[in-house]
């Protein structure tokens, strides 16, 4: 593709979605939160993560797997950001993960690797570049050991009987389901192509197969418009199932994704970052 434009100075708050911040809002009131975040910190969860994904996984660089260490290097220069570490594991499950509070990281399963083009790749850590530039990953990295957090501050985590850690284990789902879509805005700005990023959205829903090249971005966009635009018994359906099993994912409906995102740019948000108009920073202000 052309050259990509650079956002000198970008801020989070260019892409960060409001139903993101009303979510983390939310979430930073339940009361149990500061206790929790201490305890991760105090246990050493961080340090932990950070020397397991090092101990499993091969560190991109220059000499090591240059064609991703170069995407990393565009990507971060779209979003001017220093540069997390880069990590490939073998997981032919396709997916990839920013962690790292302290010092943050980026890791990309082989099979998002094998499944996705090189153009798909900046959408994906781009996406993940928009977890670590929007402060994400403190309250992803907690998400992911809560249950034990919890365990270890003596909080029972199963029924509805804790009222508090109930409460607490909502709003952090809720709270990660809305990151995503604002991650999703990041891979937009860094891949700068709607088409790349919905062909990404649609090869990691299908995941690897033989006919991938049968794969239609306009017939996946009618089916998230057709799901979005239910009748009314569809649309209860839909919030039955969600009180039932939906609260609890960590991430939002493909489909959902994939129209969410298409909205932002009909909103003419994305073209008006591409022109310059966006959040900076102090220093670029």
């Amino acid at each position: 593709m052309d050259e990509r434009k650079i956002l000198t100075g970008i801020t989070a708050e260019a892409f960060v979605s409001d139903a993101d911040k009303w979510a983390l809002d939310k979430l930073k009131k339940v009361p149990l939160l500061p206790i929790v975040v201490k305890k991760f910190y105090e246990v050493g969860f961080d340090r932990w993560f950070y020397c397991m994904n090092m101990s499993m996984s091969v560190r991109c660089g220059p000499n090591q797997y240059p064609t991703l260490h170069r995407i990393l290097q565009e990507s971060c220069k779209v979003l001017d950001m220093p540069e997390p570490e880069l990590y490939l594991s073998s997981n032919p499950f396709p997916n990839a993960f920013a962690g790292g509070v302290e010092r943050p990281y980026i890791t990309l399963r082989s099979g998002i690797v094998n499944n996705l083009t090189d153009e798909q790749l900046y959408h994906v850590i781009g996406h993940e570049l928009g977890h670590i530039k929007a402060n994400h990953v403190l309250y992803f990295s907690v998400g992911a050991v809560l249950y034990a957090l919890l365990d270890l501050l003596g909080k029972r985590t199963l029924g509805a009987s804790d009222l508090a850690s109930y409460a607490l284990i909502l709003a952090f789902y809720e709270w990660s389901r809305q990151a995503e879509f604002s991650a999703d805005r990041a891979g937009l700005l860094v891949c700068q192509s709607l088409d790349i990023s919905l062909d990404a959205e649609i090869a990691l829903t299908a995941g690897p197969n033989r006919l991938s090249g049968e794969a239609n971005r306009e017939a996946f966009m009618d089916q998230a418009r057709a799901y979005q635009d239910a009748d009314m018994l569809d649309q209860v359906g839909k919030a039955v199932l969600f009180a039932l099993w939906g609260k609890t994912f960590t991430h939002p409906m493909p489909v959902h994704r994939a129209q969410e995102l298409e909205r932002w740019v009909l909103s003419g948000a994305y073209e008006r970052i591409l022109s310059g108009d966006f959040p900076k920073a102090e220093s670029v202000a």
